[in-house]
C-alpha cells in the first residue's frame, strides 16, 4: 500500500511541470501595459466623448491606462487602417463609429476591409442626429422647412461634417423621403459645420446633439427635429422626423469598440464583458443621456451584424439617391 501511494505521489509531482507549461498556466493577465484607443476625429465631439468616457472606466476597472489617440482625417479611414495594421494583441483598439462603416460602402479603394481586418468587440451606444437651423430662417417645424425647400429647389443649403459622413447620408435620406433637393455643404468636422450654421453661413445643419448643445443653449441654433424613431430626453419637446410627417424615418449614429482581426477570443470576451458592465453604470448612463445617447451594448457577433447592415444600407441609399461622392 505504501509503495502504491509513493508511486501516485511521484506521478503527481511529474505532472506539475506539464501543468505549469499549459496554455492556461502560461496565460498572462490582460492588460499588462497601457492600451491605446484610436479614434478618427480631433478632440471634441461625440466620438471623442464616447472614447474618453469608456476609456476612463476601462482604466479604473482594469488597472491600466487606456490612452486616447486622435488620428483624424480621410473620413476616419486613417484611424481604421492604423488599427487594422496593428498587432493583434489587445493593446491597440478602435473606437468605431458609424462613419467608418459608411466609408466602407462609399469607397472601394480603402487599404483595409472593415469586415475582414477588424474584430468587433461591442457596440457602446446609439445617438440621434438633430436637424437645426439658424434662427433667421423662417421655419419652426419640419413641415415648414420642407415647404420652403420645395418653393426654392436647390437653393437651401445644409451643412454636415463632410461628404460620406453619417450626417451627410441622413440628410440625403431626408431629401429622398421628402422629395426635396436641399444643397449639401460639407465641412471638415462637426464643430465647423455647427459653427457655420450658428453664424449664418449656412441655414441648416444635421449634426450630433453633442456638437449642437452649446449653440442650442445659447439660442444660436433652433432645433427642428431629431432623427431617431423616438424623442430624446435631452430635447423632450423636439419632435422626431417621423412625427413631423416623414413616416418610418429612423436614422441613428452608433459607436462601438473593435480590435485588429486575430485578437484572441479571451481578450475580446474580456473587453466585451467590461463594456457591457460600464454602460450600465449610473454615472455613465447619465453622461450618455446628457449627450442624447442611449447605451446599446451587445455581443461581438451582434456588433458585427450592425456593421455589415450599415454598409449594405448605405450602398442602397447611394444607388437610390444617385449620389456622386467623388
Amino acid at each position: 500500500m505504501q509503495s502504491r501511494f509513493a508511486r501516485l505521489r511521484l506521478l503527481s509531482l511529474l505532472a506539475l511541470p506539464l501543468a505549469a507549461g499549459s496554455p492556461l498556466a502560461l496565460a498572462q493577465p490582460y492588460p499588462e501595459k497601457p492600451v491605446r484607443i484610436v479614434i478618427g476625429f480631433a478632440p471634441g465631439g461625440a466620438v471623442d466623448f464616447v472614447a474618453r468616457l469608456v476609456g476612463q472606466k476601462l482604466s479604473e476597472r482594469l488597472g491600466q491606462g487606456f490612452v486616447i489617440e486622435n488620428r483624424p482625417g480621410a473620413a476616419t479611414s486613417i484611424s481604421a487602417e492604423r488599427v487594422a495594421r496593428a498587432a493583434a494583441d489587445g493593446y491597440t483598439l478602435l473606437l468605431l463609429p458609424i462613419s467608418t462603416a459608411v466609408q466602407s460602402a462609399v469607397r472601394k479603394d480603402l487599404p483595409y476591409d472593415l469586415k475582414r481586418d477588424i474584430a468587433p468587440i461591442s457596440q457602446i451606444s446609439i445617438g440621434p442626429l438633430v436637424l437645426v437651423t439658424h434662427p433667421s430662417l423662417p421655419v419652426r417645424r419640419l413641415q415648414d422647412l420642407v415647404a420652403l425647400a420645395r418653393s426654392q429647389p436647390g437653393k437651401l443649403e445644409w451643412s454636415s461634417p463632410g461628404i460620406g459622413s453619417a450626417n451627410h447620408f441622413a440628410g440625403e435620406l431626408l431629401n429622398l423621403q421628402t422629395a426635396v433637393k436641399m444643397l449639401h455643404v460639407p465641412f471638415k468636422g462637426s464643430s465647423e459645420s455647427v459653427v457655420a450654421t450658428a453664424t449664418g453661413q449656412v441655414g441648416i445643419c444635421i449634426t450630433s446633439l453633442a456638437a449642437a448643445i452649446p449653440m442650442l443653449q445659447g439660442k444660436r441654433l433652433r432645433p427642428i427635429a431629431v432623427s431617431t424613431a423616438e424623442r430624446i430626453a435631452a430635447l423632450p419637446d423636439v419632435p422626431t422626423i417621423a412625427e413631423s410627417g416623414v413616416a418610418g424615418f429612423d436614422y441613428a449614429t452608433w459607436y462601438g469598440l473593435a480590435a485588429p482581426a486575430g485578437t484572441s477570443a479571451q481578450i475580446l470576451t474580456r473587453l466585451n464583458h467590461e463594456v457591457g458592465a460600464i454602460v450600465t453604470l449610473p454615472d455613465v448612463k447619465i453622461a450618455l443621456d446628457r449627450q442624447g445617447m442611449v447605451a446599446r451594448p451587445g455581443s461581438p457577433a451582434e456588433f458585427g451584424d450592425v456593421i455589415a447592415r450599415t454598409i449594405e444600407q448605405t450602398g442602397t441609399l447611394i444607388e437610390a439617391a444617385g449620389l456622386e461622392l467623388r
